[in-house]
């Protein structure tokens, strides 16, 4: 919620403002809206699908039935995330009186008898809060969170005795501890759990619900998608941290691989892409923690990795990649704020490819070369700058000069594309 002292005093701004407020919201409703009907239609999708399985075409229709579900997974967690945007968390209060709890709005689901349960009690003080007063158990709030321990389930239960004073019967009752996502019963430790099997193990979440059904545990496709819409809400902030930290680096590696992307509806896969960007300052000695940012786009334009690199000053090390060369153009007659260090293992990979094919002496020649510049690196790796930089002037400058012999290069490729002093 705004601050009053921090919103304008003239009218006419205010009413700006206002109208720029509701705009956004109005915005927002109906992005929630479209998602809405969008998970409505594939639903319905899935549903009539789900009576053809069993056809001559079964098999077909059961690769169509799972990417839908793909698809309804990715919708509900892209909308559980814009609603825990829009949702204003309520600030954590000092422990204070009891006061009986609101209804809930929603019948909350038994969790299974047979977990193995561990208690947690938050007493509180001994002595009245408000007047000293020995206190005396009235009663206690019972919230059973489930957990998820690597290879099983449990039930967390927070117990919280509810407290009278002798003296002057005032409550006392310690607050429930806060969870990752409010009025859930998910543990910090199964939303970990069922992130990592959709995110690193590509385990669609229908299929994660089926696998804790075999424990009795009932979490149905739609629930688990939002918890997983709401997860990725709450480490939004922490990603933009990485992603600032990496490219507040003077030296980054970027690089990109393609990434099979399901396309729902004609049973076929598209290619996406995912562009890594590191930032890691051990091999020169630097004290700076490492650090990657992963980024996906839905192709491989010039302008996708150009906006990811924006804010970038300093040294990237790519690939020849086409379009990164617009980094290092001058602008306005200002020199680029990027500048360009090539890639050894990438030209190296040329001349790999060229003696795979025919055995060629000359490519051969090349790759132990360059297989000596490399083991020059390995033996300074983690030394000062100073160093490095020597080792590499009175070592590696000698095999540099004899890289650039035309008969070893020109019979392979034009010299003057490459720029090997920068490796």
């Amino acid at each position: 919620m705004a601050d009053p002292a921090g919103l304008p005093s003239d009218i006419e701004e205010l009413k700006r403002l206002v109208t720029l407020r509701t705009a956004e919201r109005d915005a927002a409703k109906a992005g929630l809206l479209l998602k809405t009907l969008e998970a409505e239609k594939l639903k319905a999708q899935i549903a009539r699908l789900r009576r053809q399985a069993f056809g001559s075409s079964s098999e077909r229709v059961r690769r169509e039935l799972e990417q839908l579900e793909l698809k309804l997974e990715d919708i509900e967690a892209a909308e559980a995330q814009a609603e825990a945007a829009q949702e204003t968390p309520a600030a954590e209060e000092p422990a204070q009186p009891a006061q009986k709890e609101a209804p809930a709005k929603k019948q909350r689901r038994k969790l299974p008898e047979a977990l193995p349960r561990r208690e947690i009690v938050h007493e509180p003080a001994s002595a009245c809060p408000a007047c000293g007063g020995a206190m005396r158990k009235v009663g206690e709030d019972v919230t059973e969170i489930l957990e998820y321990i690597p290879g099983r389930f449990e039930v967390i239960r927070h117990i919280r005795p509810a407290c009278s004073c002798r003296k002057c019967e005032a409550m006392a009752q310690m607050p429930m501890p806060s969870l990752p996502i409010p009025r859930t019963q998910a543990g910090a430790g199964l939303l970990a759990h069922v992130l990592i099997a959709k995110f690193c193990d590509h385990l669609p979440l229908y299929r994660q619900s089926e696998i804790y059904a075999r424990d009795s545990v009932e979490l149905d496709r739609a629930t688990l998608a939002s918890w997983v819409g709401k997860a990725a809400w709450l480490v939004e902030p922490l990603a933009d941290k990485i992603g600032q930290h990496v490219m507040a680096g003077r030296v980054i590696h970027a690089d990109d691989t393609p990434v099979p992307v399901l396309a729902p509806g004609n049973g076929k896969t598209k290619e996406g892409r995912f562009w890594v960007y590191l930032r890691d300052e051990r091999p020169h000695a630097g004290k700076t923690p490492p650090a990657v940012l992963y980024r996906y786009t839905p192709d491989r334009k010039g302008e996708r990795c150009r906006s990811h690199l924006a804010a970038f000053e300093g040294y990237l090390h790519a690939d020849g990649y086409p379009g990164f060369a617009k980094l290092y153009e001058e602008k306005d007659g200002k020199p680029p704020s990027v500048t360009e260090v090539a890639c050894w293992a990438h030209a190296r990979r040329k001349f790999f490819d060229v003696h795979h094919s025919n055995g060629s002496p000359i490519a051969g020649e090349a790759l132990a070369k360059i297989g000596e510049l490399f083991d020059i690196e390995r033996a300074i790796t983690g030394k000062p700058p100073s160093q490095r930089q020597a080792a590499r002037m009175e070592k590696a400058k000698p095999k540099l000069d004899a890289l650039r012999w035309p008969r070893l290069f020109g019979q392979i490729f034009r010299f003057d594309k490459w720029n090997f002093c920068r490796g």
